[in-house]
Order: structure tokens, then sequence, then C-alpha cells
């Protein structure tokens, strides 16, 4: 990317993957960058922690071989070269009973939905995997949409309980384009050529690609401000930006990025307009409740495991060392139970020893060989506002990037319209804003 402007004084408020690519890029270009983030370490979302003996990723990621925007980030980095890529299976649980579908001819052994039902399904993921017109499905519920292609027997028994373990009831305001951006990520190694799709991580997790994010930034020049949340964010006299942190102390860039959640953003900058801070302030978002936790054994050996039973108390079981080598966990088996809730549910403040009666509980009834005396760690991650949801219309009632204060810009996961959140989305999003921001 050519340089566009001057050498300027940059501010970047938050420390996820899209602050991190884009302190890096303007680093690049020779500006100077200084970085904030509340929490006393980087990574946001991609944080990771210490989980009994292990150090791993506080929530699950995988990589994808057509993440091509993130895997460049991840050869810039040193660390690409080194990925370990596992085919891995798919697993549903519906009807008390856990099946296999990790192929067509297990999809079409499903017992759960008829022949026709299961020829419908399919042939709805293939059409929505050639859509192109993403802004058309903006306007349609994902429910009308997907009855329309699969029938109403397939929408009740198979894509509304997947709806809702995502989305709760916010399914009902979510237009078609969040199920198309879905299907779009799964398909795009198809898309590109590539003979099929495989899961990738880097060894050491999260934690590892962190750490030598944080080098390279500080070898770039980058001063990153860590535990040092900021208050407040205003039109500077001499023009730029004034950064307000809780001390009193007042710091002026010449610009400054927000990329928190679209709420938390708004109140950082309370002199934007009244649109503005309406469109801000109307962002519904999804939270989560997430589990990790460690076992003496394997559970289902599915690295995701969906599931339609609405009396089990998580949305999913993502079996981590279906994928990741046990060994990189000392012999362990991770297993991540997230809980999709709304931003604000009541469910986020549920005390840990409550979640671990529950979860571990369901656990048993799910699998049989499964028994609490086998866990050797059990830690609960609360997020309130982890991705927007995409309502009808989302787009056009979207804030820009761009605000009405001069220098100041806001670019967070609410911004990714035509996709669903991961880290492949988030670099693209930052590195493609930027060339907006620096024009």
């Amino acid at each position: 990317m050519n340089k566009t402007v001057a050498a300027q004084s940059w501010c970047i408020i938050g420390g996820g993957v899209v602050g991190l690519t884009l302190a890096r890029r303007l680093a690049q270009q020779g500006h100077t960058v200084t970085l904030f983030e509340a929490a006393p370490e980087l990574g946001g979302l991609a944080s990771a922690w210490k989980l009994g003996d292990a150090t791993w990723d506080r929530h699950y990621h995988v990589t994808l071989l057509s993440d091509s925007h993130w895997r460049r980030v991840l050869g810039e980095l040193g660390l690409e070269h080194g990925m370990r890529w596992v085919e891995t299976r798919t697993g549903c649980y519906t009807d008390g009973k856990l099946y296999s579908v990790s192929n067509s001819l297990e999809f079409l052994r499903f017992p759960p939905l008829r022949l026709a039902d299961k020829l419908r399904l399919g042939a709805t993921i293939v059409y929505a995997s050639r859509v192109k017109d993403w802004r058309a499905l903006e306007r349609v519920p994902v429910s009308e949409w997907l009855t329309k292609l699969s029938g109403k027997r397939t929408f009740d028994k198979f894509w509304l309980p997947l709806l809702r373990s995502k989305l709760g009831d916010n399914w009902r305001v979510t237009s078609a384009a969040f199920m198309w951006a879905t299907i779009a990520r799964l398909y795009a190694a198809r898309r590109s050529g590539l003979k099929k799709e495989m899961f990738g991580y880097v060894p050491g997790g999260y934690a590892r690609i962190l750490k030598r994010f944080r080098e390279t930034l500080e070898a770039q020049g980058v001063k990153l401000r860590l535990a040092t949340p900021v208050s407040r964010l205003s039109r500077h006299p001499q023009g730029g930006v004034s950064v307000e942190l809780p001390s009193g102390d007042k710091l002026r860039f010449d610009r400054a990025v927000v990329t928190l959640a679209a709420p938390l953003a708004a109140r950082l900058c309370p002199d934007l307009s009244e649109d503005e801070l309406g469109r801000l302030a109307g962002v519904r978002y999804q939270g989560i409740v997430c589990v990790s936790l460690l076992t003496d054994q394997a559970l289902g050996g599915y690295y995701v495991t969906n599931i339609t039973d609405d009396w089990v108390p998580f949305t999913g079981v993502i079996e981590m060392t279906a994928m990741v080598d046990p060994k990189e966990l000392g012999g362990r088996h991770l297993v991540y139970l997230p809980k999709y809730v709304p931003a604000g549910d009541p469910f986020l403040k549920t005390p840990d020893d409550q979640v671990r009666e529950s979860f571990l509980g369901a656990l048993e009834k799910m699998y049989p060989g499964f028994r609490r005396s086998q866990v050797r760690a059990f830690q609960v991650s609360r997020v309130s506002h982890v991705c927007a949801v995409p309502t009808l219309g989302y787009s056009d009632r979207l804030p820009g990037v761009a605000t009405s204060i001069p220098g100041l810009f806001m670019l967070g996961s609410a911004h990714i319209v035509n996709g669903t959140l991961n880290v492949n989305e988030s670099v693209q999003l930052a590195e493609r804003a930027l060339r907006e921001v620096l024009q």
C-alpha cells in the first residue's frame, strides 16, 4: 500500500485484531502510532489465558485454507509456514442422540430429516454459496428465506435450532445475509479452486501469535499502552483529536481510530452528532458465556457438534483437541462450551458454580462415558459485546468509518457487513478501511 499522506501521529483504541492490524500497517508507512488497550494483554476476543497447567486461547478460533488475509499476516510474522492443517469431523446432537454428519453419505443417513428434506437442505447450501448480491438478502428475514428454500419442516427441525443457538431471540430480526455469510466462508475454498477445506492452527495458539505480534509492533516503534483505558475522545482546539485518560491527562493526536463495539465507542465520543450516536447505540450485539474445560478423555471426537435439542444449556460443543494435538495441552483434551446470549442478558452474570453444575450435568447426559471427575480445569469467559446482529437493512443504518469530528474514525467488528466475525474478516476489514482513512 502506497503512502498517501505525510507522517502523522495516530492513536488506536483497542488491542484486538483490528487494532493490531491497523497499528502494524500504519507503522509500516512511517506514522507514529500509540495503541491503548484497557486489558493488561493484547488480543481482545483472540486473547489467551492459562487453563490449568496449559496456556491456550480464551475463545475458540480456527484458520481456513481460504483465509488469505490472516494467513498473509501470519506469514509476515514468520508463523504461517509452521501451521498444522487437519481434516476434522462434524457432529450433530438431536433428539437425544449424537450423529456424525462429516460427509455426504453420513448426511444422507441423518435420521431426523427425510430424504426430501435433506435434498432441499443440500440444494439450499449450494444455492447460497453461489449468491452474489448480499445486499438484497439484507432486506429478507432469514426465517422467510430459509423456509422458502428448504421447506418448513427442515427449517423447524434443522435451521431454527442453529439460529437460536447463535442468535437467541434475535433470529426473528436477523436478515438472510447472516446465513449467506456463514455458508460463503465455508465454501470459499471451493470457489478459489482448492480441492478441499482444511482447518489449521499455529502451534502454541494465539499466545504465541500475540507475543510475536507485540514484538514486531514494538520493533516498528509502536507504543503499546496496556491496562490503560480511555475515558473520552473529542475535537482538540488546535486540530486533531484529544484523548482523555481516567487520570485526567489529555493527549493530542492527528488522527484516532476507535475499534471498540459500537455502543462502547458511542460512550467514549459524546461529541459526535446525534445521528451518529443514535446509529452506534442502535447496533444490537450478541454476547457469550464461553466455558473452557480440560478433561482426561475426549468426548465424541468431533471438532464441532451442533445441538438442536433446546434442553442443553450451551449452544454447541467445540472439541479443540479434535484438531489441536493434545500434547499442546499437556496431554489433556480441551473442550469449549459456548452459550450465545444478547448483550445484557442476565445469564452473563450467572455465578461460575451454577454454570459449572448446569454445563457438566448436561455433558454427562449427552456423553455416557463422560464424568465430571475427569475435568482438570474449568474456567468461564464472559463477553457482553461479541458480534453485531445483522438485522434487516443493517448496512444502511450503520454509521460510516469517518465521523463528524475531523481525524476521528470508528472501525469495529460492527463494520463487517458482508461476512461473519472471525480473525480473517477482521484483518480484511482493517486493511480495506485503512485505504479510506488515509485519503
